[in-house]
């Protein structure tokens, strides 16, 4: 039974009540007696010393009440009343009833034990009231986890020996018998005292000797037992042995408390020394990614190309590589750095330290705002290129159209200009001039009609010039030359016409079957010159509905050839016609027609030439249906996965989405689920190589539009990448949760109802609260905020600390670290300082060898290279001032 001050009946007030009861039952043990009156009077003595005095005979020495009173003066630090120097027995009486009303004003009940049997020098009554002084003065303080002096004691020799072998405490007399757990007491805090690996359980007295003469000797802790009587007595008196025990507890109490200190400061600077190599790592996490970004930019931002088409598809090739090799790995360093700086935030918040502050240009804001110009600049780049690849292809194209008509031009001109300079017409009949006159007007109207082609040149390549085609210079040089050339040709017909009205006085006699067929060959072959140009003229189309219209153009084409051959008749009968009159009428020089160059040969040819090109125009445009039909295909292939994919990443998006709410199971079942989420993700991923291959052959076939679906290859990338950083945050979030709640003592259930509160409020579901909805949520978790002024005061010291950089929001991490903080401790400046101090022997300042003594080599030289010297009263060399360090390790510090 429990009295006050942790005495109990069986070691205190009821001292003869349990002798007796032991007697009775049996269990008394007669040695017991001699063994309590050794080690109580060894005990007495340690502290009479102190005064200059000592007993030799317990129950003799102490019956006149004045070493009595004595003792307690020096065990208790405090003045007893004056005690009465005379020699009667009422005098010893009066001084033993100080003593035992001293012990009394202490708390302690005596019962049974009155001052006439100690003057009257009962052992009994005497054992008894030294025994009560001992656990008032020298076991009752002993306290270790809340238990009573007695199992507190046993508690602290347990620990202390627990890694000894053969050491088993149990109890306070056959636990001790064979002097193992005395050395291991003195090894524990003085290994250079004792070797304990040569001693023996089957030695006992020389382990009780070893470890008594050791303890005398060396830790002033006086003989209080004797090694026969713990062997040669079945079961030792456990109040000796306790009373011999808590000297060892008095004499290592010291190198407790260190020890104590020691493991306090060795984990507050664990944790800093964690914190300093993540914020370490973040830092080169972060350089190196905005390193990599600021290499990125300028290629991206660059606009510069050679101008043709082949250089830009190589840009092209280049931007595919980049985007499927060398960003994804970039895409991770983010997810891992804003990951580890979310883990370090929580950690400090954890261990009660200020929030870390990246170095200036290195915040997750400004990792993620040159990510978001990265991304803007990769989509401006694409759009950039993907033009780039259409205009040059339009400019080749053009270019080609621009050549394959100036060639025909020239072919066309060639010798055009000899022959109108020609004064072949001087020596020529009548005829033969009218008919000069006629072939001439015959070429004016060709001329003429070239002058359609000239102006189409001309535009070509001007247009070529607006588009800054690459070889603009030639393009414009050939096209000068066609043009004086067409001005030189315009003024020498109109010379060699002036010329030749001025003959045609006397020129009258006309072939008019020779001028027939001029009249219709010249019209017809510009129609063939025309039509075999048009045949072979170059196309580009996008779509099928563009090679569609060019097909039914051609048919509608086709469907002409039935007129255009009976004119062709008609011109090659008229030319069998003059055949036949010539070979009728033998007249010379008469199967050549003086009014065109034209040949029915000629036009045999040319119409030969059309019929060829037709079924080849049919191949072209059948060719080009089949590449816009399978260009088709790759459109539908696309869409088919594009509208797979889409929707299954918005399904995910909105499942993690719904996990991060954090209302579906506790912790742990979220944080399954997310990983399952986050192996499914990396699953599926080769759903989205295989469209990026697809989107390739689309891209490679020029394809730059699809009307089958609503998703493009951009968004399906940024939408993967966002599910990915998604899952990380989320896992990290979790996990970061997960932490708190296990460092801080949270139960799954405060963490379920801060959560299902702050899920009430934001209403949004956007993660995060308006001051008024934090207050609310706050008032609904039981937070008491007045209504009046001091309440909004308070309320702002709340919002200063869950929104140091006033956005105007709570997150959740803030809020779950507010509530926590409420509700949990954790190591402050001062405990640390308190700790410190004690290593230090209450100085203000410590040494450098007292750290090196009392902690682990590493953290002890993290102190001693990060102390600030001693400047303070009383400081020796070398002094450091653990003080300000401990300070600054929960201030505004670089550490």
């Amino acid at each position: 039974m429990m009295m006050e001050n942790g005495l109990s009946m069986e070691y205190g007030d009821g001292y003869m009540e349990q002798e007796e009861e032991w007697e009775r039952e049996g269990l008394l043990d007669p040695a017991w007696e001699k063994q309590q009156k050794k080690t109580f009077t060894a005990w007495c003595n340690s502290h009479l010393r102190k005064a200059g005095t000592a007993i030799d005979n317990i129950e003799e020495d102490f019956r006149n009440g004045l070493k009595l009173m004595l003792l307690l003066e020096v065990i208790s630090g405090e003045t007893l009343p004056k005690p009465d120097r005379g020699k009667m027995r009422f005098h010893k009486i009066a001084n033993v009833n100080k003593a035992l009303d001293f012990i009394a004003s202490k708390g302690v009940h005596l019962v049974s034990i009155g001052a006439e049997e100690i003057v009257d020098g009962n052992l009994k009554m005497t054992l008894g009231m030294i025994w009560t002084i001992i656990l008032r003065f020298a076991i009752q303080d002993i306290s270790v986890e809340e238990m009573t002096a007695k199992e507190g004691l046993l508690l602290w020799c347990q620990r202390k020996t627990a890694p000894y072998k053969n050491v088993n405490v149990q109890n306070f007399h056959l636990s001790f018998k064979d002097g193992l757990a005395f050395c291991a007491l003195i090894h524990r805090h003085r290994p250079d005292l004792i070797d304990y690996a040569k001693l023996s359980k089957d030695n006992p007295l020389e382990n009780l000797n070893t470890a008594f003469d050791v303890a005398e000797k060396y830790l002033d802790i006086p003989r209080m037992l004797d090694p026969d009587d713990l062997q040669n007595t079945a079961l030792p008196d456990e109040r000796a042995v306790m009373t011999y025990v808590s000297s060892y507890y008095h004499c290592f109490s010291g190198a407790q408390k260190a020890e104590t200190a020691a493991n306090r400061i060795c984990k507050v600077l664990k944790v800093n020394q964690e914190n300093e190599r993540l914020m370490e790592e973040y830092e080169r996490l972060a350089s190196d990614l905005l390193e990599w970004i600021r290499r990125t930019m300028p290629w991206l931002n660059s606009r510069q190309a050679d101008n043709s088409l082949a250089g830009v598809q190589k840009k092209l090739e280049e931007y595919r590589t980049y985007r499927r090799k060398h960003k994804p790995p970039r895409v991770e360093q983010k997810a891992k750095l804003e990951t580890n700086f979310n883990t370090l935030q929580t950690k400090l918040r954890l261990s009660n330290r200020p929030a870390y502050l990246p170095t200036e240009g290195k915040t997750v804001s400004d990792i993620s705002n040159s990510w978001k110009g990265l991304e803007l600049a990769e989509k401006a780049f694409e759009e950039w290129l993907l033009a780039e690849t259409m205009r040059l292809e339009r400019l080749e194209h053009l270019a080609q159209k621009f050549k394959h008509k100036a060639d025909a031009h020239e072919d066309w001109t060639r010798g055009k200009e000899e022959m109108l300079q020609s004064q072949d017409f001087r020596q020529c009949k009548l005829n033969e001039l009218k008919a000069l006159k006629k072939k001439h007007e015959a070429f004016e109207s060709d001329l003429a009609a070239h002058q359609d082609r000239v102006e189409q040149i001309a535009a070509i390549a001007q247009e070529l010039n607006t588009l800054e085609y690459h070889d603009c210079v030639s393009v414009n040089a050939r096209c000068q030359r066609i043009c004086d050339q067409w001005d030189r040709l315009g003024a020498l017909t109109q010379r060699r016409r002036t010329a030749l009205d001025e003959a045609e006085r006397i020129l009258e006699k006309i072939d008019i079957l020779h001028l027939e067929f001029a009249k219709r060959a010249a019209p017809f072959n510009n129609w063939l010159d025309g039509t075999r140009e048009d045949l072979v003229d170059m196309f580009i189309v996008h779509t099928m509905e563009e090679i569609q219209g060019l097909i039914q153009a051609h048919d509608q084409f086709k469907a002409t050839l039935g007129e255009a051959d009976k004119e062709f008749n008609l011109i090659v009968n008229l030319v069998r016609e003059v055949e036949s009159i010539v070979k009728q009428h033998q007249i010379p020089g008469g199967l050549e027609n003086p009014y065109t160059t034209l040949t029915a040969h000629d036009m045999t040819r040319k119409w030969s030439d059309v019929r060829q090109l037709v079924p080849q125009r049919d191949q072209t445009l059948a060719n080009e249906l089949r590449k816009q039909q399978n260009n088709e295909m790759l459109r539908r292939q696309f869409a088919e996965k594009a509208n797979t994919v889409g929707p299954w990443i918005e399904r995910q998006m909105d499942a993690v989405t719904a996990i991060g709410m954090g209302l579906q199971g506790s912790l742990e079942d979220q944080l399954h689920r997310l990983k399952e989420y986050e192996q499914a993700v990396y699953a599926y991923k080769p759903n989205i190589e295989e469209l990026e291959k697809i989107h390739q052959a689309v891209q490679e076939s020029m394809i730059f539009e699809n009307r089958y679906t609503n998703y493009t290859m951009e968004t399906l990338r940024v939408g993967w990448e966002q599910l990915l950083t998604s899952i990380n945050r989320n896992i990290n979030e979790v996990e970061n949760q997960i932490l708190t709640r296990d460092s801080k003592g949270i139960s799954q259930e405060q963490l379920n109802e801060f959560r299902s509160s702050f899920n009430h409020f934001d209403k949004n579901r956007t993660g995060r609260l308006t001051p008024e909805e934090f207050k609310s949520c706050l008032v609904s978790l039981g937070y008491s905020i007045g209504k009046d002024r001091q309440g909004d005061l308070d309320f702002q010291r709340i919002l200063a600390v869950v929104d140091p950089n006033n956005t105007g929001y709570v997150h959740f991490d803030a809020f779950l670290d507010f509530m926590t903080r409420e509700s949990t401790d954790t190591d402050t400046a001062e405990q640390v300082i308190d700790s410190f101090r004690i290593l230090a022997a209450d100085k203000p300042y410590i040494l450098p060898d007292e750290l090196r003594r009392e902690l682990p080599p590493d953290q002890a030289e993290y102190c001693i290279q990060r102390m600030p010297p001693y400047k303070g009263p009383n400081g020796v060399p070398g002094a450091l001032d653990y003080m300000s360090f401990s300070t600054a390790l929960y201030g505004e510090t670089d550490l």
